[in-house]
């Protein structure tokens, strides 16, 4: 394709972008596709052509890969590539607030402990005034003898842990409705539940029941066969082939199971090497040498129990051979 000579562009070095703003469509359009193809081919090698014109009138320093040029700052401010997020609705507390003129106040972080006479935390480990660490409980006329008190703050706890996270989950679901979340946190917003922080469980069919069970009594070493069965379990199926092989204690009919696996490897290793020629000479070299090792295994074995039973043999005193010889014995 030639290029012809090319108009002045407006470059952006900074974004690595070019525009011609003196651009004017055609009063009639192309003949066809492949025309209008080739006049966009065209334009777009002007303008990568004028950006990297402009890159080489920058100074560079050289490196390793070549040489480097710092770019300017942008030119040019693009569009945002998502829509303004959209400011999130009031909560309840805030739109309560808000209507009876309550202002949020900033407290301090330390406070005075009146149980120790110190200065803790109001929050975190070791605060100041914990419920939990207060080994008397004032009873009041109104409260129930048969009742204790600190089960009874737990629990009141407990509930009060419970409503705050379900405020905390219906204020998330609204902010969805809106689209005052980003994607990622509208789309898992939309599925909380606003009664608790998990969804309500799956109902586990029978045939799922009883696939979980058999991969749990296949899971021991055994594959299950000696664990103790529940009321109503059934064995549980082998799938595949049961892979066979011959006893380890020797009985009846053992040997020639076994020869008869022999053979079969044997006639089925000549079979495929049948084209080949038997070294007679090798075998006897090879049968030879293994009988002399056989040989000379023996012979260390038996000089080895020779030895042992010289040191086992009660040694010769000198003192009674004198006593026998005075003797005359």
């Amino acid at each position: 394709m030639e290029v012809e000579k090319q108009p002045k562009f407006d470059v952006d070095l900074g974004n690595l972008m070019a525009f011609d703003s003196h651009h004017t469509f055609p009063s009639q359009p192309p003949l066809s596709r492949g025309d209008l193809i080739k006049h966009c081919l065209l334009k777009g090698t002007h303008l990568v052509q004028a950006v990297a014109d402009a890159l080489f009138t920058l100074p560079s320093t050289e490196d390793v890969d070549g040489p480097l040029v710092n770019l300017p700052p942008p030119l040019t401010k693009l569009p945002r590539q998502k829509h303004l997020p959209k400011p999130k609705p009031p909560t309840k507390w805030e739109a309560f607030a808000k209507k009876k003129g309550i202002q949020k106040k900033k407290k301090d972080k330390i406070v005075f402990d009146e149980q120790s006479g110190t200065w803790k935390r109001r929050y975190g480990y070791d605060r100041a005034n914990d419920e939990d660490d207060v080994p008397i409980i004032e009873a009041k006329e109104t409260d129930d003898p048969s009742e204790d008190p600190f089960a009874k703050r737990k629990e009141n706890k407990k509930k009060r842990v419970e409503k705050q996270e379900k405020n905390r989950l219906q204020n998330l679901k609204e902010a969805a409705k809106f689209g005052a979340l980003p994607s990622h946190v509208q789309l898992a917003a939309r599925a909380l539940p606003i009664t608790g922080t998990q969804a309500a469980p799956k109902k586990i069919t029978k045939d799922e029941l009883g696939n979980v069970a058999g991969i749990a009594a296949t899971a021991t070493a055994s594959g299950g066969k000696f664990d103790k069965k529940l009321a109503g379990e059934k064995p549980a199926q082998h799938k595949g082939k049961y892979r066979k092989f011959l006893p380890v204690v020797e009985g009846t009919g053992i040997g020639s199971q076994e020869r008869e696996q022999t053979e079969k490897i044997l006639n089925k290793i000549m079979s495929k090497n049948s084209h080949a020629i038997l070294n007679v000479e090798k075998a006897v070299t090879m049968h030879t040498v293994k009988k002399e090792k056989k040989r000379k295994s023996e012979r260390g074995k038996a000089s080895a129990t020779d030895k042992k039973l010289k040191t086992q043999k009660k040694p010769f005193k000198k003192g009674n051979f004198k006593k026998d010889k005075a003797k005359g014995k």
